[in-house]
């Protein structure tokens, strides 16, 4: 018999205990949403690229940011579909990272309310540095 890397039981999380704030740990691993107008990137205007604050994962780019009036970042699209896995939960979309699994949001019709804790944000001018130099095309293409 084979095992599986993937376990399907409970995840050992306490390592990221550490690692996060108690709000990013709240909101990535226990589904939680941060306050509404209290957080870090909903007003953010910046070009940049937001990573899952977990895993690093590409999520979402500046340029698919939208004003919605939430008091959290929304986002039209993901910056890759792949990234971000949707699942049915007491009648709302849920919005996890793919490899991360961490809890980002909801996706609400035709966009996504993410939570600032669950999100680093990278400038434009510093991609190539942290090493996430592919994705400058996105700043470079026409809207």
């Amino acid at each position: 018999m084979t095992l599986s890397l993937r376990s399907t039981g409970p995840k050992d999380t306490s390592y990221l205990q550490a690692k996060l704030t108690a709000m990013q740990y709240y909101v990535t691993q226990e589904n939680g949403m941060e306050p509404p107008f209290q957080n870090e990137y909903w007003d953010c205007e910046l070009e940049g690229l937001y990573v899952d604050i977990v895993s690093g994962e590409p999520l979402f780019s500046s340029k698919d940011k939208i004003n919605s009036g939430y008091g959290r970042p929304v986002f039209r699209k993901p910056v890759m579909f792949a990234s971000v896995k949707e699942q049915e939960n007491d009648g709302e979309i849920e919005v996890r990272s793919r490899e991360g699994d961490s809890y980002l949001g909801r996706r609400l019709s035709s966009y996504y309310e993410v939570n600032s804790a669950a999100l680093r944000f990278i400038r434009k001018e510093d991609l190539e540095r942290e090493g996430y130099g592919d994705f400058l095309i996105l700043f470079q293409m026409k809207r």
